[in-house]
């Protein structure tokens, strides 16, 4: 019976809904980001934002929920995504890489010929046309072990997952996945999407409490959050955790 390439994939990857979507080994961490960030969300839709239709404008919550779907969307399509996967060598192509011969073979086909053998070099180099076909340059390409193949520029094998990465950035571990040629773009609208939202919500936060220290003028700033401990430094911790999701991934 004849097998999909995905059902037969020999690295770390998970795939769902027949292989149509990708995802990395860690996979928990992936919906460990996506509940903070909805419970979080939830925090400052349900706390914060029915006060700011009222007392200041009914767009709050409605941007709000534009910058939340925004960032979800490029949140999910980065870690369901192929980042750019390098298919393996498989067979005599395997055989061929590995060795550096096509005769590797006896003449039964039966066991390798192994006298007089000397394994290949690591590297090799090939020309490159640019995309008009006028001149030429030369690329080195590294040899994967794992995978067996020569692997194309800026690609590199990723430890987590398992495969070599077309041009590979890093493992993002709150995604989930390997960021690369396929979902970088997504991974840096999801970063900035966030950041702008986190933004936000920290600013109509701070208002918030702002404007119910002005409603009383015998209550000022501190006394508010003293005697709000559970709702708003909750709302105001929000922000906080995406931004220490943010730098954790620069660092990692």
């Amino acid at each position: 019976m004849a097998h999909r390439k995905w059902e037969v994939f020999p690295g770390k990857m998970r795939f769902c809904c027949g292989g149509r979507l990708m995802c990395g080994k860690s996979i928990g961490v992936f919906v460990f980001c996506i509940g903070l960030i909805v419970i979080l969300s939830g925090l400052f839709f349900g706390l914060t934002c029915p006060y700011l239709a009222v007392h200041v404008s009914p767009a709050v919550p409605v941007f709000g929920v534009l910058l939340f779907a925004l960032s979800m969307m490029f949140l999910i399509r980065t870690g369901t995504m192929d980042p750019g996967v390098v298919p393996r060598a498989i067979g005599a192509e395997a055989t061929v890489n590995e060795t550096g011969r096509t005769d590797t073979m006896d003449n039964g086909g039966s066991r390798p010929v192994t006298e007089g053998y000397t394994p290949p070099a690591r590297m090799k180099t090939v020309t490159v046309q640019n995309f008009m076909g006028t001149f030429g340059i030369e690329r080195t390409l590294k040899y994967c072990f794992t995978c067996k193949i020569f692997r194309p520029p800026r690609s590199s094998h990723c430890s987590i997952c398992d495969a070599c990465i077309d041009s590979f950035d890093h493992h993002c571990p709150w995604v989930g996945n390997c960021v690369g040629r396929r979902n970088y773009r997504y991974f840096y609208g999801f970063l900035a999407s966030l950041s702008l939202y986190s933004t936000y919500a920290l600013a109509f936060c701070i208002l918030h409490l702002v404007l119910l220290s002005k409603e009383d003028e015998n209550r000022d700033f501190s006394d508010v959050i003293r005697k709000a401990p559970m709702r708003y430094p909750l709302s105001v911790a929000k922000p906080c955790c995406r931004s220490a999701i943010l730098i954790t991934d620069v660092i990692f």
